[in-house]
Protein backbone atom coordinates (compact mmCIF):
# COMPACT_ATOMS: atom_id res chain seq x y z
CA UNK A 1 0.00 0.00 0.00
CA UNK A 2 1.21 3.46 -0.66
CA UNK A 3 -0.65 6.76 0.27
CA UNK A 4 -0.29 9.88 -1.68
CA UNK A 5 -0.84 13.61 -0.21
CA UNK A 6 -4.24 14.53 -0.58
CA UNK A 7 -3.70 18.32 -0.32
CA UNK A 8 -0.90 17.92 -3.04
CA UNK A 9 -3.56 15.72 -5.35
CA UNK A 10 -6.40 18.12 -4.87
CA UNK A 11 -4.31 21.08 -6.26
CA UNK A 12 -3.20 19.91 -9.04
CA UNK A 13 -6.13 18.20 -9.93
CA UNK A 14 -7.67 21.71 -10.01
CA UNK A 15 -4.73 23.49 -11.75
CA UNK A 16 -5.40 20.46 -14.23
CA UNK A 17 -1.90 19.16 -13.56
CA UNK A 18 -2.19 15.79 -14.75
CA UNK A 19 0.64 15.31 -16.45
CA UNK A 20 2.72 15.82 -12.65
CA UNK A 21 -0.39 13.80 -11.47
CA UNK A 22 0.89 10.81 -13.93
CA UNK A 23 4.43 11.22 -12.72
CA UNK A 24 3.50 10.85 -8.91
CA UNK A 25 0.50 8.31 -9.48
CA UNK A 26 3.98 6.05 -11.63
CA UNK A 27 6.27 6.91 -9.36
CA UNK A 28 3.65 5.22 -6.93
CA UNK A 29 2.76 2.46 -8.67
CA UNK A 30 6.61 1.30 -9.09
CA UNK A 31 6.70 1.57 -5.48
CA UNK A 32 3.76 -1.15 -5.00
CA UNK A 33 5.49 -3.20 -7.81
CA UNK A 34 8.52 -3.32 -6.15
CA UNK A 35 6.88 -4.47 -2.59
CA UNK A 36 5.61 -7.12 -4.81
CA UNK A 37 2.08 -6.74 -5.62
CA UNK A 38 0.61 -9.13 -8.39
CA UNK A 39 -1.92 -6.04 -9.75
CA UNK A 40 -2.66 -2.40 -8.53
CA UNK A 41 -5.76 -0.79 -7.13
CA UNK A 42 -6.36 2.58 -7.32
CA UNK A 43 -8.86 4.07 -4.62
CA UNK A 44 -10.21 6.31 -6.03
CA UNK A 45 -12.09 7.05 -8.95
CA UNK A 46 -11.00 10.65 -10.30
CA UNK A 47 -7.35 9.14 -10.46
CA UNK A 48 -7.96 6.61 -12.83
CA UNK A 49 -8.06 9.41 -15.29
CA UNK A 50 -4.11 8.16 -15.61
CA UNK A 51 -4.60 4.01 -15.09
CA UNK A 52 -4.33 3.54 -18.65
CA UNK A 53 -0.75 5.49 -18.66
CA UNK A 54 0.34 4.20 -15.24
CA UNK A 55 -0.28 0.44 -16.36
CA UNK A 56 1.77 0.92 -19.01
CA UNK A 57 4.92 2.04 -17.23
CA UNK A 58 5.01 -0.48 -14.59
CA UNK A 59 5.02 -4.37 -14.80
CA UNK A 60 1.91 -5.17 -13.57
CA UNK A 61 -2.05 -4.64 -14.41
CA UNK A 62 -4.54 -1.75 -12.90
CA UNK A 63 -7.45 -3.29 -11.44
CA UNK A 64 -9.82 -0.10 -12.90
CA UNK A 65 -12.61 0.65 -10.55
CA UNK A 66 -14.65 1.37 -14.32
CA UNK A 67 -14.66 -2.00 -15.04
CA UNK A 68 -15.41 -3.78 -11.45
CA UNK A 69 -18.39 -0.91 -11.59
CA UNK A 70 -19.77 -1.74 -14.91
CA UNK A 71 -19.42 -5.60 -14.42
CA UNK A 72 -21.67 -5.01 -11.45
CA UNK A 73 -24.48 -3.32 -12.89
CA UNK A 74 -24.61 -5.71 -16.00
CA UNK A 75 -24.79 -8.60 -13.21
CA UNK A 76 -27.82 -6.50 -12.36
CA UNK A 77 -28.74 -6.19 -16.02
CA UNK A 78 -29.08 -2.72 -16.06
CA UNK A 79 -28.16 -0.67 -19.16
CA UNK A 80 -28.20 2.88 -18.94
CA UNK A 81 -27.05 4.83 -15.83
CA UNK A 82 -26.52 8.11 -13.54
CA UNK A 83 -22.91 8.73 -13.16
CA UNK A 84 -21.81 11.10 -10.04
CA UNK A 85 -18.53 12.02 -8.88
CA UNK A 86 -16.01 14.81 -9.28
CA UNK A 87 -16.00 17.17 -12.23
CA UNK A 88 -13.35 15.31 -13.59
CA UNK A 89 -14.93 11.55 -13.38
CA UNK A 90 -18.57 12.86 -14.56
CA UNK A 91 -17.35 15.44 -17.53
CA UNK A 92 -14.24 13.73 -19.13
CA UNK A 93 -14.53 10.00 -20.85
CA UNK A 94 -12.04 8.25 -19.21
CA UNK A 95 -15.24 6.29 -17.24
CA UNK A 96 -18.11 6.99 -18.30
CA UNK A 97 -16.59 6.14 -21.95
CA UNK A 98 -14.91 3.37 -20.66
CA UNK A 99 -18.10 1.73 -19.22
CA UNK A 100 -19.95 2.58 -22.72
CA UNK A 101 -16.96 1.50 -25.05
CA UNK A 102 -16.21 -1.96 -23.22
CA UNK A 103 -19.38 -2.74 -21.58
CA UNK A 104 -22.19 -0.86 -23.61
CA UNK A 105 -23.59 0.79 -20.75
CA UNK A 106 -24.73 4.34 -21.38
CA UNK A 107 -24.11 6.79 -18.73
CA UNK A 108 -25.93 9.94 -18.01
CA UNK A 109 -24.74 12.29 -16.00
CA UNK A 110 -26.46 15.79 -14.12
CA UNK A 111 -26.59 19.05 -15.44
CA UNK A 112 -23.73 21.68 -15.11
CA UNK A 113 -25.46 23.37 -12.27
CA UNK A 114 -25.88 19.62 -10.62
CA UNK A 115 -22.31 18.93 -11.54
CA UNK A 116 -20.67 21.66 -9.62
CA UNK A 117 -23.08 21.33 -6.60
CA UNK A 118 -22.10 17.31 -6.88
CA UNK A 119 -17.92 18.71 -7.04
CA UNK A 120 -18.35 21.20 -4.25
CA UNK A 121 -19.76 18.85 -1.86
CA UNK A 122 -17.21 16.58 -2.56
CA UNK A 123 -14.37 18.70 -2.43
CA UNK A 124 -15.61 21.19 0.70
CA UNK A 125 -17.13 18.73 2.70
CA UNK A 126 -17.00 15.10 2.20
CA UNK A 127 -13.14 14.87 1.88
CA UNK A 128 -13.14 16.79 4.92
CA UNK A 129 -15.74 14.70 6.94
CA UNK A 130 -18.19 17.53 7.12
CA UNK A 131 -21.88 15.44 6.53
CA UNK A 132 -24.72 17.53 6.12
CA UNK A 133 -28.32 17.20 5.91
CA UNK A 134 -28.77 19.83 3.07
CA UNK A 135 -26.22 18.11 1.61
CA UNK A 136 -28.27 14.97 1.00
CA UNK A 137 -30.90 16.16 0.05
CA UNK A 138 -29.34 18.13 -3.13
CA UNK A 139 -27.40 14.83 -4.10
CA UNK A 140 -31.03 12.84 -3.00
CA UNK A 141 -32.50 15.39 -5.94
CA UNK A 142 -29.59 15.44 -8.04
CA UNK A 143 -30.43 11.17 -8.32
CA UNK A 144 -34.03 11.71 -8.51
CA UNK A 145 -33.34 14.20 -11.68
CA UNK A 146 -30.91 11.51 -13.17
CA UNK A 147 -33.42 8.53 -12.35
CA UNK A 148 -35.78 11.20 -14.19
CA UNK A 149 -33.94 11.23 -16.85
CA UNK A 150 -34.33 7.69 -17.33
CA UNK A 151 -31.51 5.70 -14.92
CA UNK A 152 -31.60 2.72 -14.24
CA UNK A 153 -28.90 2.82 -11.56
CA UNK A 154 -26.71 5.26 -10.27
CA UNK A 155 -22.89 5.34 -9.82
CA UNK A 156 -21.37 6.73 -6.72
CA UNK A 157 -18.09 7.57 -8.63
CA UNK A 158 -16.46 8.80 -5.73
CA UNK A 159 -15.13 7.31 -2.38
CA UNK A 160 -16.47 10.00 -0.41
CA UNK A 161 -20.25 10.16 -1.64
CA UNK A 162 -21.13 6.76 0.17
CA UNK A 163 -20.86 8.59 3.37
CA UNK A 164 -23.58 10.91 2.46
CA UNK A 165 -26.41 8.88 0.52
CA UNK A 166 -26.73 4.93 0.64
CA UNK A 167 -29.31 2.70 -0.50
CA UNK A 168 -32.11 2.73 2.31
CA UNK A 169 -32.14 6.90 1.01
CA UNK A 170 -33.29 5.77 -2.66
CA UNK A 171 -35.58 3.86 -4.44
CA UNK A 172 -33.13 3.49 -7.76
CA UNK A 173 -30.14 0.94 -7.42
CA UNK A 174 -27.01 2.50 -6.66
CA UNK A 175 -23.24 1.37 -7.19
CA UNK A 176 -21.17 2.02 -4.37
CA UNK A 177 -17.64 1.64 -6.55
CA UNK A 178 -15.44 1.97 -3.00
CA UNK A 179 -17.39 -1.60 -2.25
CA UNK A 180 -17.58 -2.92 -6.04
CA UNK A 181 -13.55 -1.95 -6.23
CA UNK A 182 -12.77 -3.68 -2.72
CA UNK A 183 -14.82 -6.72 -3.41
CA UNK A 184 -13.16 -7.52 -7.01
CA UNK A 185 -9.81 -6.40 -5.58
CA UNK A 186 -10.08 -9.39 -2.69
CA UNK A 187 -11.63 -11.98 -5.87
CA UNK A 188 -8.93 -11.14 -7.61
CA UNK A 189 -6.24 -11.63 -5.15
CA UNK A 190 -7.64 -14.86 -4.07
CA UNK A 191 -7.64 -16.28 -7.71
Amino acid sequence: MYSVNFAEIEKLQHEGKWDKLTEIMISAAKNVQRGGADFLVICTNTMHKMADEIERNVGIPVLHIADATAQSIKGEKINRVGLLGTKFTMEQDFYKGRIFEKYGIEVIIPDEQERQMVHDIIYNELVHGVIKASSRNTYLQVISNLANKGAQGIVLGCTEIPLLVNQQDCEVKLFDTTAIHALAAVELALK
